[in-house]
């Protein structure tokens, strides 16, 4: 029986930089991820502790929010 192979949303391909190419897989015990626009191919333990996770549109900072100012809220009262 063939594993169910899923597309990950917004992961960007480590090699040629495709958006949504990217594909999951687990089987005996082993996760893979490949690319269908390129040769891409990777295969990681499950247990994934210090596996850096990959970079998607989702959890990457946007360049508005490294540049939001914060500001001081004050709030007055009406009484006097």
């Amino acid at each position: 029986m063939s594993a169910t192979k899923r597309f990950i949303a917004g992961v960007v391909c480590p090699r040629c930089a495709a958006m949504d190419r990217v594909r999951s897989w687990e089987q005996n015990g082993i996760r893979y991820r490949d690319c269908v626009s390129c040769d891409f191919f990777e295969q990681l333990p499950i247990d994934d502790d210090g596996i850096p996770e990959m970079e998607t549109r989702v959890n990457q900072v946007r360049e508005e929010q490294k540049q939001q100012d914060v500001q001081t809220v004050k709030i007055l009262d009406p009484k006097g």
